[in-house]
């Protein structure tokens, strides 16, 4: 089938010492530094992270490199990475609310117990290009304040759930086995956890367009972000043959929590919905577009009919992967030479018994 490829391994070879000479580029020009992507590309890694589910900030950036800054290649090659990996087990449920806040903003509510943090963001930014870049220099230092580490701050949904105003997030069971999608298929219907799992490194762009869908009507979905926030969060591991629970140390995150359409009956009070993102270091958008989704998809079991993509669990969680979805989009470069013959035989015999049907019945023809 592959008899015109055959043999190719030079030519392969040859493909490869050339992609490396292109991602080398310019010998004049300095080689950029893994440690410079970390720090200076670091939003740029934190999607990598997210999007190759592997909390490395190192590897992230060297992905980056070896990838000429091809993100979804880039998150190929964590993930091919990762399931080089042993599996020990699961954390303990990350605590977010213990979170060393770095930013924390609400659109529901202007006084916030701790206050709003505006943080680290292009929000207030023109969005002028700053020429200023393209000479050398280091920016001025940030203004900074003492931070208690020990303060906690309360989620505006919280806030909302003591007034019973918001659906309340359903107790957990410790008995139930953790849903794991990087080693089990994905089947449908998928519950919350293996939901939000998908979402959670899922194709950005594709959740952005599909968020966005829900605000332009696809979705019945009236969205307020209740809070977003980004920080420090510490992860915990419990060691049950020495019945301790030992820290493994600190990851970026940033959560949101949206707060959404309310429901009720007659014979329930009307309540807020919500929608939820997580996502490693910071990335809001990915964030928020994850929480509009997770309550879109949440319409089932909200009683409301679906009738929008962003609310069809199948379309969604089977087409959020880039990396399936560039597989699957990128094996046609590959050679279908006999299939592609079969093809053209099969229109050249129609095309033919077309022809002879003309001339022996013309008036079938007409």
């Amino acid at each position: 089938m592959y008899v015109a490829v055959k043999g190719g391994e030079r030519a392969i070879a040859n493909a490869h010492r050339l992609l490396e000479h292109e991602r080398r580029g310019d010998r004049k020009v300095p080689e950029i530094g893994t440690e410079q992507i970390e720090q200076q590309l670091g939003l740029t890694v934190d999607r990598v992270m997210s999007e190759g589910s592997l909390y490395d900030r190192g590897l992230a950036a060297l992905a980056i490199k070896q990838a000429r800054g091809d993100l979804i290649e880039a998150i190929f090659l964590i993930r091919a990475y990762r399931t080089t990996l042993p599996r020990f087990g699961f954390s303990v449920p990350l605590d977010t609310a213990g979170m060393a806040i770095r930013r924390r903003i609400s659109s529901t509510y202007k006084d916030l117990p701790g206050g709003q943090v505006l943080g680290p963001t292009f929000d207030y930014t023109h969005r002028l290009l700053d020429f200023a870049l393209l000479a050398e220099g280091d920016p001025a230092a940030p203004v900074t304040a003492p931070v208690d580490t020990e303060e906690r701050f309360p989620r505006v949904t919280d806030l909302l759930a003591q007034d019973d105003l918001i659906e309340r997030n359903p107790p957990g069971d410790p008995e139930k086995p953790v849903g794991d999608l990087t080693r089990e298929p994905l089947a449908f219907p998928a519950e919350r956890d293996l939901r939000l799992q998908n979402l959670a490194r899922g194709d950005e762009g594709f959740l952005l367009a599909l968020g966005y869908s829900t605000q332009r009507g696809y979705g019945r979905n009236h969205p307020f972000v209740g809070e977003i926030r980004m920080g420090e969060v510490a992860v915990e591991f419990e060691i049950p043959e020495l019945g301790l629970i030992v820290s493994l140390g600190e990851v970026t995150l940033t959560e949101c929590q949206m707060v959404n359409q309310f429901k009720g009956s007659l014979t329930e009070p009307a309540k807020f919905t919500r929608g939820y993102g997580l996502s490693f270091g910071h990335c809001e958008r990915r964030a928020m577009s994850m929480s509009l989704v997770d309550r879109a998809l949440r319409a089932g079991e909200l009683g409301e009919e679906r009738t929008s993509p962003a609310q069809d669990e199948e379309f969604v969680l089977s087409h959020s992967d880039n990396i399936q979805a560039t597989g699957f989009v990128e094996h046609l470069k590959l050679p279908h030479y006999v299939d592609f013959q079969a093809e053209l035989a099969l229109l050249r015999q129609m095309r033919r018994e077309l022809e002879t049907r003309s001339i022996t019945h013309p008036e079938a023809a007409e």
